[in-house]
């Protein structure tokens, strides 16, 4: 490759944008980096929030994560206030945060839903599977908005 004796330019920016990228993939550890990082910058061109664990300490050790407060609530970002989600799109969403297949197939079964869901509904089904968990978190958000 030949050499020139022009100067390269390097956007002030650009350290500090793969930097964050690069600490968001490390916290959430997709299976398939280069469809997440797709997703990441899209989200990011269209001034959304990007598909990323907020705890780094959930790292999971098995194949899938488990659904946590902090991925739906990720979810629930993503889907930005619309009442009704594509069923693709909101596969593509599960999977970019690395959640259960069989969670989510289980969640489109009980909810009876086709092509167009009703977000809340699905949400709502989502949130049940998380049992005592988020209970506990709701019930510790109460007691806390009381005192």
């Amino acid at each position: 490759m030949p050499q020139t004796d022009k100067q390269v330019c390097i956007p002030p920016e650009l350290p500090d944008l793969l930097k964050q990228f690069t600490k968001a993939a490390i916290r959430t550890q997709p299976p398939d980096l280069i469809q997440w990082a797709a997703d990441y910058f899209s989200a990011m061109a269209r001034g959304e929030l990007p598909p990323v664990r907020e705890r780094p300490d959930r790292v999971p050790i098995s194949t899938h994560a488990e659904l946590t407060p902090e991925l739906l609530k990720v979810l629930h970002q993503r889907v930005g206030g619309r009442l009704i989600v594509h069923v693709d799109e909101l596969a593509q969403m599960w999977k970019v945060l690395n959640l259960p297949t069989d969670l989510f197939d289980s969640v489109m079964n009980v909810g009876r839903f086709t092509e167009e869901i009703e977000w809340l509904k699905f949400l709502a089904l989502a949130c049940s599977s998380l049992g005592v968990l988020l209970k506990t978190e709701f019930k510790a958000q109460e007691w806390s908005a009381l005192h």
